[in-house]
């Protein structure tokens, strides 16, 4: 941190322990992953990049993986904020938010829409209900969804416009095909809303895994910081899910090369630290 004023902060990058079971989706079919991935195996790239602290994100559906999270936090000085899992279809939310806010490190919640088989269901009415009431204690909830489940967002931002939220992974438009729209149209609307900060993360894994070229996310990251500007967007790596597609230093140099030239080191303050430090209230 020394003579630059601000922590660089990896806002979004996941830890966890292939042992523990509640990771469905990483299977042997994805030898990359399907390993233990910790501290100390991203320790050296936050080096290389001066990376002062992360945000570890929740990559299972269980309460039981947040408090698996929050202990490693406790013992990592590197993880400043655990963004933990929380179903707002559960009646019971409320009582494991209580748990998991009394820890220190524990920085908010991510609402999994991505997985939901009908992204509608966050416009039911307990949910709404529940989200007002989160956005009322100012509460940071991340937003984990797919660009073609937009419109839901939209319409439940209508209803809660004052959520402290931050889209994950820019809405994972169709970087492959090099499709803007509808994405930029929808992200326009929801970039509206003051209180809704988007993430530059999760990019390489939209493109082709095997032959993209740091050109094709160009677009999308401009047009993320056109709408969003520089004091409500963070870098997140995606790590070690970005290892699918690229390593940490191609993930790094992704953004570099796609900001607009005439961003200074107050403009990269912002994306590398300080809005995460805002967002996140650390």
């Amino acid at each position: 941190m020394q003579g630059r004023g601000y922590m660089r902060i990896d806002a979004h990058q996941h830890y966890w322990k292939i042992e523990r079971g509640d990771y469905g989706w990483i299977t042997p079919e994805l030898p990359t992953l399907y390993r233990d991935l910790l501290p100390e195996h991203l320790r050296p790239s936050l080096s290389r990049h001066r990376i002062d602290g992360t945000i570890a994100v929740q990559a299972a559906p269980t309460v039981e993986e947040t408090e698996y999270l929050l202990g490693l936090a406790a013992r990592e000085p590197s993880i400043l904020g655990v963004v933990g899992w929380l179903d707002l279809h559960d009646p019971n939310h409320r009582e494991h938010y209580r748990r998991m806010a009394a820890h220190p490190k524990f920085v908010g919640f991510r609402v999994m829409i991505q997985e939901m088989p009908d992204a509608s269901r966050i416009l039911e009415p307990a949910f709404v209900e529940a989200l007002r009431s989160y956005a009322e204690e100012d509460v940071p909830v991340d937003l984990l969804l797919r660009s073609d489940q937009l419109g839901p967002l939209i319409r439940l931002l209508r209803l809660v416009p004052n959520l402290r939220g931050v889209v994950d992974h820019i809405a994972k438009p169709a970087i492959a095909e090099g499709r803007l729209e509808p994405w930029l149209s929808q992200m326009s609307e929801i970039a509206g809303h003051p209180g809704i900060y988007c993430k530059l993360s999760g990019m390489v894994t939209e493109a082709d895994h095997a032959e993209w070229q740091y050109e094709q996310f160009r677009p999308y990251v401009r047009h993320t910081l056109e709408l969003f500007g520089p004091e409500r967007v963070l870098f997140g790596s995606d790590w070690p899910v970005c290892l699918l597609a690229a390593e940490y230093d191609e993930v790094f140099e992704v953004i570099e090369r796609s900001l607009p030239e005439r961003w200074g080191a107050a403009e990269r303050a912002r994306l590398y630290g300080l809005n995460a430090k805002e967002f996140y209230k650390r």
